[in-house]
């Protein structure tokens, strides 16, 4: 298998959109000198007390004055705001004192005063929502700053795996396998000349043979060649093989068919799921018997890892999740499946991956 360049776009976490024109334009106001950010809002104000003056009291427009307000709050924030409530409010009172009805200047005052209340209760509430949008625009961000994250770090594990395997099994297999050669010259050396350390010399050739045998099993494990080549279902068979072979736990593997995908990281991240549940199972749940089954249904492939070990408590699940769950949780997610850890109905755990495959993603993209 041939390692793919981290961040491959065959597989995202995250597809960071980019922000519409109205978020680039509020953006790009707010990174101007101030004066200059307030004078739009200003001209609006001045343009708005001479419709006002112009269509004298019978038409009242103090309710307009609010969107010089809105748009100076959302540029310049409360200080701004709270600068054109107080120009309108001045603008509104000369616009309208040779016309109001009021008979006393006290009223007329204080009929300025209310709608300067109401010019404040628009700062204070234009500026609740610029916060909250500002604090959701930043939430988002972290949100997939901490997702993208993941996906680094999940990548980078992964290849990093991969050239570890790749380092076993083409440097200390080979050199394993070098030993094996040389102690087997040993023996025939040595039994030709009738020495009875010519047996010795065999069972060092047998020991590095059983070493070679387990350093190409762990290889295997951390760099399967074989996922893309042979198909997940004979790279799952050759797991639950070696996994026997070292923990003596019975795995058995069923009704397995083969899947054909053209993106060899769907079945890296599916034969990954695999390998920590089942190894969460050997590890944490001293289960003695799993079923690994992957089966195909309609247009949704599911892999379900089976344990009869100590199972796992539901009200546990969210609380004491550990690396290696966090991490086939996202595997999962980056595949567009659904992964269920829940009990299982006569005791144990069940891993349950369900991966739609018109969710699949495509490595064209």
């Amino acid at each position: 298998m041939t390692s793919s360049p981290i961040g491959n776009p065959g597989i995202r976490a995250v597809s960071s959109t980019p922000p519409s024109w109205q978020r680039r334009l509020t953006l790009f106001m707010r990174q101007q000198p101030w004066f200059l950010v307030m004078l739009l809002p200003a001209c609006l104000v001045f343009l708005m007390g001479w419709v006002d003056y112009t269509t004298e009291w019978e038409l009242s427009l103090f309710v307009f004055y609010a969107v010089p307000i809105i748009l100076a709050v959302w540029l310049m924030g409360d200080m701004g705001g709270i600068a054109i409530a107080l120009l309108c409010s001045a603008v509104w009172w000369f616009a309208n004192q040779n016309f109001h009805p009021y008979e006393t200047q006290f009223g007329y005052a204080w009929a300025m005063l209310s709608r300067l209340i109401f010019y404040g209760v628009v700062v204070f509430s234009v500026a609740s929502v610029r916060k909250k949008q500002e604090a959701d625009a930043t939430r988002i961000q972290m949100l997939e700053e901490h997702r993208q994250l993941e996906h680094d770090i999940v990548t980078v594990s992964e290849h990093e795996q991969q050239r570890i395997g790749q380092d076993l099994h083409d440097g200390l297999c080979q050199q394993l396998a070098a030993i094996g050669c040389a102690a087997r010259m040993l023996a025939d050396d040595l039994s030709a000349q009738g020495s009875a350390a010519a047996q010795d010399a065999l069972l060092i050739e047998a020991s590095v043979q059983q070493a070679v045998l387990e350093a190409r099993s762990l290889a295997r494990g951390i760099f399967p060649v074989h996922v893309d080549q042979s198909g997940l279902s004979s790279a799952l068979k050759e797991l639950a093989l070696n996994t026997s072979r070292l923990t003596s736990v019975e795995i058995q593997v069923r009704e397995s068919v083969e899947v054909s995908l053209e993106d060899p990281e769907v079945f890296m991240h599916l034969y990954r799921i695999a390998q920590e549940a089942v190894a969460n199972a050997v590890k944490h749940s001293a289960a003695m018997h799993i079923i690994l089954d992957l089966r195909m249904r309609h247009d949704e492939l599911t892999l379900m890892i089976e344990d009869d070990g100590s199972g796992i408590q539901m009200n546990a699940v969210a609380h004491t999740e550990g690396m290696g769950l966090r991490t086939m949780r996202y595997r999962a997610q980056m595949l567009g499946a659904n992964l269920v850890v829940c009990p299982r109905p006569a005791g144990g755990t069940q891993v349950i991956c369900r991966l739609p495959l018109q969710t699949l993603p495509n490595p064209n993209v």
